[in-house]
C-alpha cells in the first residue's frame, strides 16, 4: 500500500478513537506524530492529514445529524445563520480538516528539521 493511504489510515482511525475519550483537539497530536512518523513529503503529510480528519468529522457529525433526525444541526444551523443544515457539516469538515492538516504538515517538517 501507498504511504499515503498507510498515513491516511493512520490518522483518521486513531483520531476518530483517541476522540472517543480524549477533547477534540487531540486529532492535532494524533496527526503530528503520524505525519512525524510516516509522511515523505509535504503535501502528502498536508493532504493526509486534512483528508482523514475531514473525513471523519463529516461522517461524525452526519452520525449525529441521522440520529437526531436534524434537529441539532438544525439549531446550530440557525445560531450562527447558516440557510441549511448541510452548510454546518462541511464547515465542521472544513475547519476539522485545516487542523488535521497544518498538524501534519508542522509534523513534516520537524521531522525535516531533525534530520
Amino acid at each position: 500500500m501507498p504511504s499515503r493511504i498507510i498515513l491516511f489510515l493512520l490518522i483518521a482511525l486513531l483520531s476518530f478513537l483517541l476522540q472517543l475519550f480524549l477533547p477534540w483537539w487531540i486529532i492535532a497530536f494524533v496527526a503530528f506524530g503520524a505525519a512525524l512518523w510516516r509522511a515523505t513529503n509535504g503535501r502528502n503529510a498536508f493532504w493526509s492529514g486534512f483528508l482523514a480528519i475531514a473525513v471523519v468529522w463529516m461522517l461524525t457529525a452526519t452520525i449525529i445529524h441521522v440520529r437526531t433526525d436534524g434537529i441539532l444541526t438544525q439549531r446550530i444551523a440557525a445560531l450562527f445563520s447558516l440557510p441549511a443544515s448541510f452548510l454546518l457539516l462541511c464547515i465542521t469538515a472544513l475547519i476539522g480538516g485545516i487542523v488535521g492538516g497544518m498538524a501534519a504538515l508542522s509534523g513534516f517538517y520537524v521531522r525535516q528539521l531533525i534530520r
